[in-house]
């Protein structure tokens, strides 16, 4: 069985969980296994994930996740990941897609001594034009940059290593580091931030890996406005919105 585990975290996905499984089908290294956690939808996200889990080029399991909430499923795939034997493990989301070096690029890192790895992210060319694509790479690069300079994220504060931009679609993290910290925090996205934080606390060994490449998804660009994802990303709120787009 392969070290390596993907967890898919998926919410109503029905639309677009086709797509990201495709992505992961085609990779350069298929020697891992994939957790499409199913968290409380109500469409048919879960039988497609069983749909693709019968043709698959790597075992494929599915777990159901009924708390509602990205932590939730992720916390509990990669849990179930680790106790059938993983000891690296990567997470995408079920509306984003993984560029075909993306596994060899986690493991790569994983292997030479990283206990979590940051990819970079850009955004689908399918649901955007150059002009919505360039105002996520701005927003991409405000919070990075935002991120940097945020007095409550300096080393002072207990953190052993540098801030650096994560996006939880695109990571990975050994199995090991990711029981020290405790795991996921169990709620409603944004998790990230709160996440990367307390991997700061515990090692330096953080890096970022430019061919771990995501394509995400810029639904809440476009139903947030630049100025709502940022306040969204801020950990304050959906503001007037409702639940999350994603």
């Amino acid at each position: 069985m392969s070290a390596l585990w993907v967890v898919v975290p998926a919410h109503q996905e029905a639309a677009r969980i086709g797509a990201t499984l495709d992505a992961l089908a085609v990779q350069h290294d298929r020697d891992f296994t994939l957790v499409v956690v199913d968290n409380a939808s109500t469409d048919g996200t879960a039988a497609l994930a069983h749909d693709f889990a019968r043709w698959a080029p790597f075992p494929v399991h599915v777990l159901s996740e009924p708390e509602k909430g990205v932590g939730c499923a992720v916390d509990t795939g990669f849990r179930y990941a680790i106790r059938n034997g993983a000891t690296l493990l990567a997470r995408t989301d079920a509306d984003c897609l993984p560029r075909s070096g993306w596994t060899a690029g986690a493991r790569d890192a994983l292997r030479h001594g990283a206990g979590m790895v940051c990819g970079h992210i850009d955004a689908r060319r399918d649901e955007h034009g150059p002009l919505g694509r360039a105002a996520f790479r701005t927003l991409v690069h405000t919070a990075a940059f935002f991120g940097r300079v945020r007095p409550a994220h300096r080393r002072r504060h207990g953190y052993l290593a540098p801030y650096r931009m994560h996006a939880g679609n695109n990571m990975a993290i050994t199995a090991a580091l990711y029981q020290a910290v405790g795991g996921m925090p169990r709620r409603p996205s944004p998790t990230d931030r709160l996440f990367l934080n307390s991997v700061r606390r515990h090692t330096t060994a953080i890096v970022h890996a430019r061919d771990m490449v995501v394509e995400n998804s810029t639904r809440r660009l476009r139903a947030y406005g630049l100025l709502g994802t940022a306040r969204w990303y801020l950990d304050k709120g959906p503001g007037p919105h409702g639940e999350d787009p994603r």
